[in-house]
């Protein structure tokens, strides 16, 4: 008896978290990996970066699950998802330039490269263009000093950027979206 007493708990707890009120199924892999760690607060960001893959953001509703499954506050969640650039809290574009703003590519140039994307796209960091092609970001440092100053063209880091380097690469991208 004292064992069904000692596993209901889990039982009920990951029960409860596998029939998601939205029926989605993404949600069931997010379970899988709490329960995996055991529902430890600890395991925040490996949380969060399996909703971003599963969902491709982080939506609110999803914030709000993590949050109530790991018995954090909203607040810490939406910390911890905000303060880490990799995590997005709206969705992204089909392509995505991180132009890095940390002190050595910012002293190199980053903020007229920066400048230059924002311009050509007609919209700033952080938004995606209307047609979902594109999305600009910046981070605090990538740790690419020593080829400053750099960016990461979709996953590919690329140094010693300069405003039409960078611009030429995102007109590629809006060619591919055209053909």
């Amino acid at each position: 008896m004292p064992d069904s007493t000692e596993t209901a708990p889990k039982s009920a707890k990951s029960k409860a978290a596998s029939n998601h009120p939205s029926g989605d199924k993404r949600f069931k892999v997010l379970d899988i990996t709490m329960k995996r760690s055991q529902y430890s607060q600890d395991a925040l960001i490996e949380v969060l970066h399996k909703a971003q893959e599963a969902f491709g953001y982080l939506e609110e509703d999803v914030l709000i699950y993590v949050a109530r499954q790991l018995q954090l506050p909203l607040s810490q969640v939406y910390g911890v998802a905000t303060f880490y650039h990799l995590f997005s809290l709206k969705p992204s574009g089909a392509h995505t330039c991180v132009v890095c703003l940390g002190t050595a590519c910012y002293v190199k140039g980053s903020g007229e490269v920066l400048a230059a994307l924002e311009e050509k796209t007609g919209i700033k960091s952080g938004e995606t263009t209307p047609d979902g092609q594109i999305s600009i970001v910046t981070a605090r440092c990538i740790g690419a000093c020593g080829i400053a100053p750099a960016a990461v063209f979709d996953g590919k880091v690329a140094g010693q950027q300069t405003p039409e380097m960078a611009v030429a690469r995102l007109q590629k991208w809006q060619g591919s979206a055209e053909a």
